[in-house]
């Protein structure tokens, strides 16, 4: 069925993002990412206290290919 749309404000888009308006049969955006982050990272909560004193962190990657994403 047809979509009536009026007015549309796009404030931001992801890399990754799909914007559609009206009929669509299949949507696939896709992204891959690595991250990498030493003690202390990710935490979340009230009055964490991380005492950190040499802290190092070494990335490996022989691989040079993780997560191998084809075309659509």
């Amino acid at each position: 069925m047809p979509a009536v749309v009026g007015a549309v404000k796009v404030i931001n888009i992801g890399s990754s993002s799909i914007f559609h308006i009206g009929d669509v049969y299949k949507m696939q955006p896709y992204t891959q990412a690595k991250t990498f982050a030493g003690g202390g990272s990710f935490n979340t909560g009230d009055g964490i206290r991380i005492q950190l004193k040499n802290a190092q962190t070494q990335m490996i990657d022989d691989d040079k290919f993780d997560q191998n994403i084809t075309g659509v």
